[in-house]
């Protein structure tokens, strides 16, 4: 039985380690999911697919006509679970949505723990880096490929002041950036005339020439400027 046990203990070692370091970088960029939920996550995983493999490495662990569980319905039910509790780290953000790496990765060290529950270290440590590697080295590559950013924005004109389309998306061009998704309204009796819609650069400080540039606008009563993912 010593053998026995000291291979329970390996896998869930290896599982918990394996969460521990993938949420010691979510911990290390502030996510609510971090080091102990993904810690839980992998251990909880493999000690899940452990009981169903009980009867083979544990001989005589459950009477003969005890019932066996099915590890493929018992992986399926524990990814599945897990993506009610990736769920709960995605949250909305005014009009963009945080959480869904974290998501990612919960659910990923759910699979990487029920990998170390049937005894595969190499696979499960191959999944590890892999997982870390997305988290960390493509967040600098990232940063370094050529992309676009987005805002949701709304302007509000004094009525007898207000430009039309044509020309606000001539003044917005000139700082780089397009307007699109237009949409318009009318408030307080009419006196506000509002544009609103989804704006696109290539450059984050295109929208802070922007927004410098509106705080001293003749006839702008208000504006908004939400970045937002796309």
């Amino acid at each position: 039985m010593a053998a026995v046990y000291g291979q329970i203990l390996a896998e869930l070692g290896a599982a918990w380690l394996a969460g521990a370091l993938i949420g010691a970088e979510r911990s290390y960029h502030g996510r609510a999911a971090g080091f102990r939920t993904h810690a839980l996550v992998a251990l909880g995983a493999a000690a899940a697919m452990m009981v169903s493999l009980a009867p083979t490495f544990a001989p005589g662990v459950f009477p003969g006509d005890a019932p066996r569980l099915d590890p493929t319905r018992l992986a399926q039910g524990v990814m599945a679970g897990i993506g009610f509790l990736g769920a709960g780290v995605i949250f909305k953000e005014g009009v963009n949505v945080q959480g869904l790496t974290t998501a990612a990765s919960v659910w990923s060290t759910a699979a990487i723990g029920l990998v170390f529950g049937v005894g595969a270290f190499v696979p499960g440590a191959l999944a590890t880096v892999g997982v870390l590697t997305t988290l960390v080295v493509l967040r600098w590559v990232e940063g370094y490929l050529p992309s676009h950013v987005y805002a949701w924005s709304v302007f509000r004109f004094r009525a007898e002041t207000a430009p039309d389309q044509a020309a606000l998306e001539a003044s917005l061009t000139s700082f780089g950036v397009s307007l699109r998704e237009l949409s318009y309204s009318r408030s307080h009796d009419g006196a506000i005339l509002e544009f609103s819609g989804a704006l696109m650069a290539k450059q984050d400080r295109a929208f802070d020439d922007l927004a410098a540039h509106l705080r001293d606008l003749d006839g702008l009563a208000e504006f908004e400027l939400s970045r937002i993912s796309k």
